[in-house]
């Protein structure tokens, strides 16, 4: 997609929120503290607007809480989810042969 067909599909959603909340662009500029141009400018895509403004009127549309949506927090790689973890132990070890020659001369009896 061309940067136009982002920023003309941005405002034709954002004009859309507007007009589902029942709100003029007037009332819209007011709540979020830009002009009126600057509703205009976006939902019509036909010229940039600083992120400020954007974010004001996401924020006065309540919908800020998509943004993760928007750009996902980066979560660990797995290479950092295996040195948090740890080396975990995959099967159990062999049984250890005693050494100890006492052990092996003298065989357990029951006492009389």
């Amino acid at each position: 997609m061309s940067d136009d067909a982002i920023t003309g599909e941005l405002g034709h959603r954002l004009m859309a929120e507007r007009l589902e909340r029942n709100l003029t662009q007037a009332a819209l500029a007011e709540q979020a503290g830009v002009a009126l141009q600057t509703v205009a400018r976006l939902e019509t895509g036909t010229a940039s607007i600083r992120i400020t403004g954007l974010i004001r009127i996401l924020r006065a549309l309540g919908l800020t809480d998509r943004l993760d949506q928007f750009l996902p927090e980066k979560g660990p790689s797995p290479l950092e989810l295996v040195k948090l973890h740890g080396k975990r132990r995959r099967r159990a070890s062999r049984v250890a042969v005693s050494s100890d020659p006492a052990r092996t001369t003298n065989p357990w009896t029951w006492a009389e």
